[in-house]
């Protein structure tokens, strides 16, 4: 049984008597004992930790954790406090400065205060082998993950959903409930984020988009 501590918990409840999530969690005890995995077991599920269903204003989607020692904390693009930002964290950071003319500090990469604002900063898939990309896609996690989009989709509070990539963007099926609104666009990447993140102004139009229907903006600065 998964305890999160918030609204999370009666919504996904059913979810771990499920067969699918009994395999995950076999696999994962296995994983854990035998080999290094991220992020820390005790992290797993800290984009839900920190962003309740009930405060969740807008969602970005990652595809798995990062896979280096000391990164992963849970937290789709976000690394531990005192991390230097990965590639793809830095080009956000760009990417903020040229939208909104804010600096973050190059220095950190934590971005648990825009979870704590209401940005779920959901991975796919939630565990990852170190040094190995992509190595529990296909393990059970995005039956999950999907399931936390569909129920976020039947909120009846407008939710902004940022898809940046491919892996992303084959989400957007999920989302039918007119009321929300799909930013897509390249991956933050550097091999893609000429292809369309830079430009992309996403920070802005989510804080529109969330003005507009009465929500309170994202301060992208904290």
């Amino acid at each position: 049984m998964v305890n999160i501590g918030n609204d999370w918990d009666e919504l996904l409840k059913g979810e771990w008597e499920q067969e699918y999530y009994k395999k995950l969690r076999s696999f994962l005890v296995t994983e854990y004992k035998s080999r290094s995995i991220f992020p820390p077991a005790d992290s797993i599920y800290n984009a839900l930790k920190y962003t309740s269903y009930k405060d969740t204003k807008v969602v970005i989607l990652g595809q798995d954790p990062y896979h280096g020692i000391g990164q992963a904390h849970g937290l789709c693009f976000s690394v531990q406090e005192g991390v230097v930002p990965p590639p793809s964290l830095k080009n956000i950071y760009k990417e903020m400065q040229s939208d909104l003319g804010i600096t973050r500090d190059m220095d950190s990469g934590d971005l648990t205060g825009l979870a704590r604002q209401g940005v779920l900063l959901l991975n796919t898939s939630l565990t990852v082998r170190e040094g190995m990309a992509g190595s529990h896609r296909g393990k059970g996690w995005e039956i999950l993950t999907d399931r936390i989009i569909e129920l976020l989709d039947k909120k009846q509070t407008p939710v902004a959903f940022v898809l940046w990539g491919g892996n992303a963007k084959a989400k957007a099926p999920l989302i039918k409930n007119p009321i929300h609104k799909i930013f897509s666009a390249a991956h933050p990447s550097p091999l893609s984020a000429y292809n369309g993140f830079f430009g992309c102004r996403h920070f802005s139009k989510i804080n529109e988009f969330l003005v507009k229907n009465n929500l309170t903006p994202i301060d992208w600065s904290r």
